[in-house]
């Protein structure tokens, strides 16, 4: 897969989506990502209209709600009966919905004649349908497939059909408008009439099928995979999610990216074993994923708690029970990833599911700590009291084989990962000289991530009573932050090393995962100001955000996966950690950085990452070519910026929320948040800058508690400036 899907349009509805061009196209060439996707396959891969045989000219496309959009189009030049026919002369409003319980996508198209003679045009509809497993798609695997048979028009529906080695036959059914009547081996075309003026409308419709081989094939249920989906039903519509919370300023671009972000986080939502959670990106990871939906998860807490509380226990009941090298799964780890296609279901891939994360498993006991912080839901810490021992067991005997106190990975499986913590491309962690780091590799943010487990969990082990458990656990901890203030600061460089490779020799390159370990609260607070100073320095901070790696490094390239980007969600954490150490200002310039990014981007749609060439010399931020979006942690990163940035922390238990040094971005001078979830009770919260304090400095009206809840303002150390109850 080669080509661009950076202006790609995405329509979903649940396990169905459809990524085409900006014209509504599927281009009959090779070579790219475009398509129509179920259960990790590619079922259509061709679907262009021609216009007497040019393709249309497209003009504008509009996706309101995710499941529909349209697509507007007009003529090039054509030619009537040897007359010209100018352009622009007639418009098409291609409309699109997708209903993923139907698994269909009906096409509605009106056609019409501005002109004043009146014209026949010829449509042609060609398809192509290669039912392709994504990692195919992707390039990353060619296996040996099933069986394919030819086009086939049965009556006047032509239908696609695959026998796939996994036991499961897959078919795309094209329903045609009923006045088109010529008809090719996988084409579909008729003449439509056109009065001055006059318009007409044609519906087709594509049905996407799956179900086991041998199947009744008058049936018309998908049948889920055997062993690998309980339950998967369409989830709730995203127009209105999530409930009772609302973000408003007076700053319109500011609405659009937060209403852009929680309607992208609500179409990304998928149901597994009757549990809800955030599917990472389209089109490549649209799935379940250990790391990407704890993240999700987690930027979601104040405005959907209930993504959290259903994301840990589906993640909880995929836990690994035993050794198994080819799945790199270990007893206690949380999954990586879950495939449902052709290649996890035989067995050529192990994502059925993969375990090959080192963070997966920390982040969980994480994300539980951080729930019950902002639901005060103790019974599920009690739910999934096993659950955390075997994960708390991992860390301890698997994460930490050689017993050195790190977490750290080295992958065993054949087409596992080589590189485990969210940077996992195979050239992600490098050394000074740009050389690939040697496993078993401890990384600074993994580090970070067990320090917080660690005390999250040792918090809950508290409020059961259960002393002599929160103090081992903080006794770990702390031993911990002591050997990773030693091992892991890099003097010369100013910063915490990337990670610790073979020989606990440290990676000195200065890389944004230092910034994710401030967010843990793992680092010296000296140190920590030292290593913000490098990440906001103009080797690291483009203008629209800090990058992956240092300009300064052996091994940067703006263009590179994980070598030089810029990372929404990781940047979200970065900003997290600086607010936490007291640097404001810092979280601020990331956040007016991010938020100015998304201004530039279509639909104000934060992609899942972009180039890292500076602001200096870009009016605005190029694109990284086949960056997925919608994509969840990407999606959530404003949400969690804003959360931070505004000094948000809850304490459900002890029915409190605590707003500390709440600090306003550059963009507006207003900000109103309602429905700010805190247990059972909410918050509705205005914050706005003042010109008699510092330009960062927001003062908070409180104006409304729904329930039993305290409000604690504090804008400066020690001082409170109001309670509300």
């Amino acid at each position: 897969m080669t080509r661009t899907i950076a202006d790609a349009v995405v329509l979903k509805d649940g396990d169905l989506f459809l990524v085409t061009e900006p014209d509504g196209r599927l281009p009959a060439s090779r070579g790219h990502g475009l398509g129509l996707y179920y259960h990790d396959c590619r079922y259509l891969r061709t679907y262009e209209l021609r216009l007497d045989g040019k393709i249309p000219t497209a003009l504008g496309v509009t996706t309101s709600a995710g499941d529909h959009g349209h697509i507007q189009l007009t003529n090039p030049e054509l030619e009537q009966s040897g007359d010209e026919l100018p352009r622009d002369t007639l418009s098409i409003e291609w409309a699109r919905t997708i209903d993923g319980r139907a698994l269909s996508l009906t096409d509605v198209l009106t056609l019409r004649n501005w002109g004043r003679q009146p014209v026949q045009p010829t449509l042609q509809f060609d398809f192509a349908a290669g039912f392709e497993d994504v990692f195919e798609v992707r390039g990353l695997l060619d296996e040996k497939r099933g069986r394919l048979d030819a086009p086939d028009w049965d009556g006047t529906r032509l239908t696609f059909q695959y026998h796939g080695r996994d036991r499961l036959d897959r078919t795309v059914t094209i329903v045609p408008p009923s006045e088109f009547t010529s008809r090719g081996p996988a084409t579909l075309g008729g003449t439509v009439r056109l009065e001055p003026r006059g318009e007409h409308r044609l519906e087709l419709r594509v049905l996407v099928r799956e179900r086991p081989s041998g199947a009744d094939d008058a049936s018309s249920e998908s049948k889920p995979p055997p062993d690998r989906q309980d339950s998967h039903e369409t989830p709730p519509s995203p127009r209105r999610w999530p409930d009772g919370a609302t973000f408003a300023s007076d700053s319109l671009s500011l609405d659009d990216v937060f209403a852009r972000s929680f309607a992208d986080l609500g179409l990304l939502r998928s149901t597994l074993r009757e549990r809800t959670f955030v599917a990472a990106g389209i089109p490549w990871f649209a799935t379940l994923f250990g790391r990407d939906s704890l993240i999700a998860a987690l930027q979601l807490l104040p405005y959907a708690p209930e993504v959290a509380r259903d994301t840990l226990r589906l993640l909880a009941t995929y836990q690994a029970d035993h050794v198994d090298e080819w799945r790199d799964a270990a007893p206690g780890k949380i999954l990586h990833e879950l495939r449902l296609g052709e290649m996890a279901r035989t067995g050529a891939i192990p994502h059925s599911p993969y375990y090959g994360t080192v963070d997966a498993t920390p982040l969980f006991l994480i994300v539980l700590g951080q729930y019950v912080t902002w639901s005060g839901d103790l019974a599920l810490f009690d739910e999934l009291r096993d659950n955390v021992r075997r994960a708390l067991e991992w860390i301890d005997r698997y994460g930490d084989a050689d017993g050195d106190g790190y977490v750290e990975y080295r992958s065993v499986s054949e087409h596992g990962l080589i590189n485990q913590g969210w940077k996992d491309s195979g050239n992600a962690i490098v050394d000074e000289h740009g050389r690939i780091a040697t496993p078993p590799i401890a990384l600074v943010e993994v580090q970070g991530y067990v320090y917080a487990a660690r005390l999250a969990i040792a918090e809950l082990y508290s409020r059961r009573g259960e002393g002599a458990a929160a103090e081992g656990l903080r006794r770990q901890a702390a031993q911990l932050k002591a050997s990773f203030d030693r091992d892991f600061w890099v003097e010369q460089l100013g910063c915490y090393a990337l990670a610790l490779e073979a020989r606990k020799e440290p990676l000195r390159v200065v890389s944004s995962n230092a910034g994710q370990a401030l967010w843990c609260g793992i680092a010296d607070p000296t140190k920590a100001r030292r290593t913000a100073e490098r990440l906001m320095d103009s080797e690291m901070f483009s203008g629209w955000g800090v990058r992956t790696l240092s300009e300064s490094s052996a091994a940067y390239n703006p263009v590179a996966y994980h070598l030089g980007t810029v990372w929404p969600h990781d940047n979200a954490l970065i900003a997290a950690g600086l607010k936490r150490y007291g640097l404001a200002t810092q979280a601020r310039r990331i956040f007016d950085g991010i938020a100015s990014a998304a201004r530039d981007f279509d639909h104000r749609r934060l992609p899942e990452l972009w180039t890292g060439f500076s602001r200096e010399r870009y009016p605005t931020p190029i694109r990284y070519p086949v960056a997925c979006h919608p994509q969840a942690w990407a999606a959530g990163s404003m949400p969690f910026l804003l959360q931070h940035l505004l000094g948000l922390e809850a304490n459900a238990l002890d029915h409190r929320l605590r707003i500390t040094e709440p600090t306003m971005p550059g963009l507006g001078t207003w900000i109103e948040l309602r429905g700010v979830r805190v247990g059972e009770a909410s918050a509705d919260l205005r914050f706005e800058r003042t010109a008699a304090k510092a330009e960062d400095t927001a003062r908070v009206d409180v104006l409304a508690v729904h329930g039993d809840l305290e409000v604690q303002i504090e804008t400066g150390p020690g001082r409170m400036a109001g309670i509300a109850s």
